[in-house]
C-alpha cells in the first residue's frame, strides 16, 4: 500500500477534513468552463472534489510519493500528472488559453507562488486556494496598516482579493504552528499600469524593503547618485501610506531621473 509522509522540507501539511477541502474546491464554480491546475496536491484531499465536479483538471507535485500515490488512487488523472516544480514550471508549454490555479499550498514557498500567478496574470483570471493566515491578512491589506506591503501593493494592482474564511491548525497532518486561510484572487478590469511596470515593481519593492524610512531616502538607490531629488511631498512619507495609484505617480515621477542604466536593463 503506497503511503505519503509529509515532508518538513517541501512544507507539506496535509489537509484531512474532507468538508474544508471541498469547500475550497468550489471557490472555483464561477469559473466552471475553465481548466485547473491543482498545485501541491499531495495525497488528494482537494483533487477528489475537483475531479468530481467534472472539471478539466492537471495536478503539478514535485514529491515523488505523492505522485506515486495520486498514480494509484487517481487513475483518471492519467497523463495530467506533472512533475515538476511549479515554480519554475513554463505555464505556456500546458496552456494557450485562460486557466486556474488553486491548492493548499506549501507553505514554505505560498509568498513565490503569488508572485508565479503574477507572472502569468494574463493567462489566470482566478487562483483560489488555502496559505497561511497572516499571508492572506497581507494580500488583503490597505495603506496605513503595518501588514500592507509588497505582497499587497503588487496583487492588487492586477487582482481584487478575498479573504474567504478562517482554517484552524487541527485540520491538517502535522498541525501547522499558524492559523491557516483560504483566498481568492480574481483578475480586476486593469489592462496595464499608468506607468513603467517594471519600474514601478523596482519602486515598491525598493521603498518596503526599507518601509521605516521615508521615501526620499529609500529610493535613493533607484537613481544615479548625480541625479537630485524631485521636490514632492509625496517623497516626505512612508511606502505603507501610499494607495497602488501613489505608487503609480511615484514611479512616473522617478521615471525621468532613473538613467538610461535602469530602462535600458528593464525595457524588455
Amino acid at each position: 500500500m503506497i503511503s505519503v509522509k509529509p515532508k518538513k522540507n517541501l512544507g507539506q501539511h496535509f489537509l484531512k477534513d474532507s468538508a474544508i477541502a471541498s469547500r475550497i474546491a468550489d471557490t472555483l464554480d464561477a469559473f466552471a468552463p475553465l481548466p485547473i491546475l491543482e498545485v501541491g496536491p499531495g495525497t488528494g484531499m482537494l483533487t477528489q472534489f475537483l475531479l468530481s465536479k467534472g472539471r478539466n483538471l492537471t495536478v503539478v507535485e514535485i514529491d515523488r510519493e505523492s505522485i506515486a500515490y495520486l498514480k494509484e488512487y487517481f487513475p483518471s488523472l492519467n497523463g495530467n500528472i506533472l512533475q515538476q516544480n511549479f515554480l519554475t514550471l513554463d505555464v505556456a508549454e500546458y496552456y494557450d488559453g485562460p486557466f486556474c490555479v488553486i491548492g493548499n499550498y506549501p507553505y514554505n514557498i505560498s509568498t513565490q507562488i503569488f508572485f508565479k500567478v503574477l507572472e502569468n496574470k494574463d493567462l489566470i483570471p482566478c487562483c483560489a486556494g488555502m496559505i497561511q493566515k497572516e499571508v492572506a491578512e497581507r494580500m488583503i491589506a490597505s495603506p496605513g496598516s503595518k501588514a500592507y506591503g509588497i505582497l499587497s501593493v503588487l496583487l492588487q494592482a492586477w487582482y481584487d482579493i478575498e479573504y474567504l474564511f478562517t482554517v484552524s491548525e487541527q485540520a491538517f497532518i502535522p498541525p501547522p504552528k499558524v492559523k491557516s486561510a483560504v483566498v481568492r484572487l480574481t483578475r480586476n478590469k486593469r489592462k496595464q499600469l499608468n506607468c513603467n511596470e517594471k519600474l514601478f515593481k523596482s519602486v515598491v519593492k525598493t521603498s518596503f524593503n526599507q518601509r521605516r524610512k521615508m521615501l526620499r531616502n529609500s529610493i535613493r538607490s533607484l537613481l544615479p547618485e548625480e541625479s537630485p531629488l524631485p521636490d514632492d511631498p509625496m517623497l516626505t512619507k512612508r511606502p505603507e501610506q501610499l494607495s497602488i495609484e501613489q505608487f503609480e505617480q511615484l514611479t512616473n515621477l522617478l521615471e525621468p531621473l532613473a538613467g538610461k542604466n535602469f530602462l535600458e536593463e528593464n525595457k524588455n
